[in-house]
């Protein structure tokens, strides 16, 4: 019965990697589906945004409008926080290697480091395509 338990975990955790990607699967799936740095994009209101890692964020600006951020260190741990994101520009734009992100109630702030646009559409097919591959595998 002891050597059961061990297997049994290992099934469930093997279970749970299925239904959702890793962090670094989420990553890489952005990634190759994003465009060449950019050094601003025009910030007025976020339509929401997705903690992809901790030093990773995808804000969407507007329904087809999304952008890979890459901060300079982690600092989207809100274990004591809450997921609300600070950007400090006042001016309306969000500037590579000058604007900084924080999680409100974290005393730790990032610089953002990298700002790519994001083929959402792409993504979307992508999910698609890996949620169909399995059924059509069989």
């Amino acid at each position: 019965m002891k050597s059961l338990i061990p297997l049994l975990a290992a099934l469930s955790l093997a279970a749970c990697a299925t239904t959702a990607p890793s962090e670094s699967a989420r990553l890489a799936l952005y990634q190759s589906h994003a465009g060449e740095p950019v050094k601003q994009i025009r910030y007025l209101n976020a339509m929401g945004w997705e903690r992809v890692d901790g030093e990773h964020v995808v804000l969407n600006l507007l329904p087809r409008e999304s952008w890979l951020l890459k901060l300079s260190g982690p600092c989207l741990d809100w274990g004591s926080g809450s997921p609300f994101l600070a950007f400090s520009s006042q001016t309306g734009w969000l500037i590579s290697k000058f604007d900084s992100i924080k999680v409100s109630g974290s005393p730790v702030t990032c610089r953002i480091d990298e700002i790519r646009p994001i083929d959402m559409h792409a993504v979307h097919a992508a999910e698609k395509q890996m949620r169909d591959q399995p059924a059509s595998g069989t």
